[in-house]
């Protein structure tokens, strides 16, 4: 039997592990700081609050480590039950359903906000990119680790992916922000 690993801490200290917070926390102001100027009330002004929330809590997320917290309970789980041997095929059912899932909420999401400007679909796009792969990520499985291990020129995928999807949020942010009077 397996005990759970996990206790809190810095989950990334490196220089794009504290990058990646600091863009996810200016994100969340940003989003907020626009939905504050929307007006009182709205679908858009919802969609940007819900984005800072939400924003504001990976950021959180990302230091504190608490998705390995999830990936460690997982694997708690999958030894007390006895599949820890098969955990591959959960692991890859994981990955599929998250990204059907996330392609899902795309599009409910685009329907949802289909009248708001561009900036809100691109932001709400940029937002279920990183939610996704935050769940994958969780989902600690390990040809996906090594995939977003991988650099391309000096760059590491999953940089590349989670600050990616947090810079499209902020620059649709900002867009909107230049746009908000309209």
């Amino acid at each position: 039997m397996t005990h759970f690993h996990w206790s809190p801490g810095i989950g990334d200290p490196t220089v794009a592990g504290w990058l990646t917070v600091i863009l996810y926390l200016v994100t969340s102001v940003s989003c907020w700081m626009l939905a504050r100027e929307l007006g009182p009330a709205g679908l858009d002004r919802r969609a940007w609050r819900s984005i800072s929330v939400l924003f504001l809590f990976l950021g959180i997320n990302k230091q504190l480590d608490l998705q390995t917290a999830l990936t460690e309970a997982g694997r708690y789980l999958a030894h007390y039950q006895g599949w820890y041997e098969q955990r591959q095929v959960v692991q890859l059912a994981f990955i599929a359903l998250i990204a059907v899932i996330s392609l899902i909420c795309i599009i409910t999401l685009l329907v949802w906000v289909r009248d708001a400007p561009v900036s809100t679909w691109l932001a709400l796009m940029g937002t279920t990119l990183v939610i996704g792969y935050v769940l994958i990520r969780a989902a600690s499985f390990h040809h996906v680790d090594r995939l977003i291990g991988r650099t391309v020129l000096g760059f590491r995928w999953n940089w590349i992916l989670e600050m990616g999807g947090i810079g499209l949020v902020l620059l649709a942010s900002q867009w909107r922000q230049i746009h908000a009077g309209d």
